[in-house]
């Protein structure tokens, strides 16, 4: 059956461009000068997408977005904004509108919105039929029946509709990529890639080229063309975690990629179009981060068009059963084991637990604890916490703190701006490894006695340390 599209714009050398073109894509149209011709044709016809102009004799486009979304809401809207009027489009989105496409049109740009909107129409038609499977896996993949996460869940499905940028909130390890991914997955877009980069895991001075490519030639090194990460996810979604930790200077760049829908290789005096649709995150405070100088105002506005936050896990302790049973799970099959259960005590204790670390401190914790524990039952004293004030798996006592804590070295502990507990705890760790082992001549079973664990426990943490 062929899709019908509405077009409302009261240039009429407009509308005839927008019929043509669609023509071509063997489409059928309908046209509309204002708005009240537009909301008689949406109540007498079916349509699978509209495309529609901001600025109109009775009204703009705003109001006919926020009409279809009301009383048509399984109907794309795409608006047509003038050259560089940002705020209008960030607007646009904010309302509802699933892409906008800026004048003078670009018929590249505008079949590849239109192909985009129509599968996702196609899907909302068919009830998700074509895509159950996909649906299911990207909805099971965040685990949890909290309120919370049935609330994360719905968002999720409500985003993936649009083409908006969004920006995931959330603390380190609270599974910010996870939602990404179920975004695209729920997504018209889920045929393509989705591409994930860590944007302060990338050297300073490869930036630019890892993300928009490079020309042979255009640098030391450069001794051929690559393609970037905006090429590399064509016609699906880029998510770029940590987006604070962007240079300035890329930062300017990432702007006009984001508006043009285009970019430019290092090296290279041609744009090349992507479409692409960009999903950001951050465990920084955004707002905080554009006071203090380090991520550009308009870029701000540009990428936070929608926030989608992310609980952490303290918020939603409840799903810490099924989570720890799916990790488990998890692990028995990458590593062709019997599956690891857990103690009474074990779950008692994740349960009190604060997990300042989420998610990705659970999976960490369950996997040094299926390594150490005997007979496959973790026990409560094979999980290992970061205990510090306020973030103990145990009730603290006067009693507890003073046979659980060491006095602290004379100066105490410099907390410097680099500062890292882990690896604060891990030296200390080394150095008493180190000690028990030189007192036992390298006596292994000796040293674990010596250090009040078993042989095996030592065995793993001489791994991990890298000590053996």
């Amino acid at each position: 059956m062929t899709a019908n599209v509405l077009i409302v714009d009261d240039e009429p050398d407009i509308r005839e461009l927008l019929e043509i073109t669609l023509g071509r894509m063997s489409l059928d149209t309908a046209s509309a000068a204002d708005l009240q011709s537009a909301r008689q044709l949406l109540s007498e016809n079916q349509f699978n997408l509209c495309l529609t102009d901001m600025r109109l004799p009775d009204g703009d486009g705003i109001e006919l977005v926020e009409f279809i979304q009301q009383q048509h809401g399984d109907l794309p809207v795409a608006v047509i904004t003038a050259h560089g009027s940002t705020e209008t489009a960030i607007k646009a989105l904010k309302a509802g509108a699933f892409d906008f496409v800026s004048k003078p049109v670009d018929l590249q740009k505008l079949r590849d919105l239109v192909q985009a909107a129509l599968r996702l129409s196609q899907k909302e038609k068919e009830g998700g039929s074509d895509t159950d499977s996909a649906s299911d896996d990207s909805r099971n993949s965040i685990t949890g029946n909290s309120p919370q996460v049935n609330q994360l869940r719905e968002q999720i499905s409500k985003l993936a509709r649009s083409q908006a940028p969004i920006y995931i909130s959330g603390e380190s390890g609270a599974g910010k990529e996870l939602a990404a991914r179920a975004i695209h997955q729920q997504s018209a877009r889920r045929a393509g890639p989705f591409v994930a980069v860590n944007c302060g895991a990338i050297p300073e001075d490869l930036v630019e080229s890892e993300l928009f490519g490079h020309m042979k030639g255009s640098f030391t090194g450069a001794d051929q063309d690559k393609q970037g990460l905006f090429q590399a996810a064509n016609g699906g979604t880029l998510f770029l975690d940590e987006v604070a930790d962007l240079p300035l200077q890329t930062q300017v760049k990432l702007l006009r990629v984001i508006q043009e829908k285009s970019v430019r290789p290092v090296g290279s005096q041609k744009e090349v179009a992507v479409d692409v649709r960009l999903l950001s995150a951050t465990h920084k405070d955004l707002s905080r981060e554009v006071e203090i100088g380090n991520l550009r105002q308009d870029l701000f506005f540009r990428i936070n068009v929608i926030e989608l936050p992310v609980p952490a896990l303290r918020q939603r302790q409840q799903d810490i059963p099924e989570l720890a049973n799916t990790i488990l799970n998890k692990i028995a099959s990458e590593n062709d084991a019997p599956l690891c259960r857990l103690s009474e005590g074990a779950l008692a204790a994740l349960q009190r637990y604060s997990f300042p670390g989420n998610v990705r401190e659970l999976e960490n914790i369950l996997q040094r604890a299926a390594t150490l524990c005997e007979d496959n039952l973790i026990d409560e004293i094979n999980l290992e916490f970061i205990r510090t004030p306020g973030n103990s798996p145990e009730p603290e006592t006067e009693a507890s703190i003073q046979t659980t804590t060491e006095p602290a070295p004379a100066g105490g502990v410099e907390i410097t701006e680099d500062f890292s507990l882990e690896k604060h705890l891990e030296a200390i760790e080394i150095e008493a490894i180190e000690k028990a082992l030189k007192e036992t001549r390298w006596n292994k079973t000796a040293a674990a006695r010596k250090l009040g664990m078993s042989f095996r426990s030592l065995r793993y943490r001489l791994k991990k340390l890298g000590l053996d």
